[in-house]
């Protein structure tokens, strides 16, 4: 099923972010993770690709795992340092094991390379006109609402956005966000600039203190006052931590439906309990 489908229609939809193991030998650990998530419900998963393809082959196996278990797979594919014959060869690979969407990326560099490697595609938005031109694929783009971190302004990244969309990006996936009114400030300036396709909305349910401390340090995503003074209050003791955590992930996710934005996608960090502890918390919301 093309993901353009579902984040097109008025129904809930709830999916998720996995990624693939660091070491081959845990691959077989990472399929079964596909498979519990899929046996708790959830509309479709996405799959990380690693800084600069580095994870290509894991993977692809663990994409085709989630094609296999039932539920449609987003597979990421990122474009730093990539060659036109590499990315085509990809696509085959996601063509021969039936895989219809993707999640176009620049990428980030492999650890521990200073400058930008030469490459066929500059930025994503190059990418997406390859896939288009290459075969039926749904395509998705990434979006910011506070902004690419590489961007002078939030309206210098939503005119790369919206040239991003002109290229064939069917739908957005957003970078995880804490604070709605973010949000709600970032559609009206996608709206404002004629960005009309769906926005998924990127969710991170903060389940230890270690997640805090890597969000700010790589993303630099702003961490709102109520969720700091949350984590600082039970950083001491991890499994209240992690229920307050999925408490403000899930009120964020019953207000942006509340608000008319169906659509969810979770970053889980591989956790199954973290998914099937969000649905099974919105069980009658989702059936709307």
């Amino acid at each position: 099923m093309k993901i353009k489908e579902l984040v097109e229609s008025p129904k809930v939809t709830v999916s998720c972010e996995v990624f693939p193991p660091k070491k081959g030998t845990e691959l077989a650990n990472a399929c079964q993770i596909v498979r519990t998530i899929a046996r708790n419900g959830v509309d479709y998963m996405s799959v990380t690709y690693g800084a600069g393809g580095t994870a290509v082959g894991k993977s692809l196996a663990i994409a085709a795992e989630i094609e296999r278990s039932g539920v449609p797979a987003l597979a990421h594919l990122t474009c730093v340092g990539a060659k036109n014959q590499a990315i085509e060869e990809q696509l085959d690979r996601l063509k021969a094991e039936h895989i219809d969407n993707i999640l176009a990326l620049r990428g980030d560099l492999p650890q521990g390379m200073a400058a930008m490697p030469d490459s066929d595609f500059t930025h994503a938005s190059d990418l997406v006109k390859k896939i288009k031109s290459y075969g039926d694929f749904c395509v998705g783009g990434t979006a910011y609402p506070e902004g690419h971190p590489e961007a002078a302004s939030l309206d210098e990244d939503l005119e790369h956005t919206k040239y991003k969309v002109a290229c064939g990006c069917d739908f957005l996936v957003t970078q995880m966000f804490f604070d709605n009114s973010m949000f709600y400030n970032f559609m009206c300036r996608l709206l404002a600039k004629g960005i009309r396709v769906p926005v998924v909305a990127g969710i991170m349910p903060i389940t230890n203190i270690r997640q805090v401390e890597k969000i700010f340090t790589l993303s630099g995503t702003p961490i709102p006052s109520k969720l700091r003074a949350m984590v600082e209050r039970f950083a001491d003791h991890p499994e209240a931590l992690r229920q307050a955590g999925m408490a403000y992930a899930i009120g964020q996710i019953m207000d942006l439906i509340a608000n008319g934005f169906n659509h969810i996608h979770v970053y889980t960090m591989n956790k199954p309990e973290v998914i099937g502890g969000i649905r099974g918390a919105l069980s009658e919301i989702i059936k709307l």
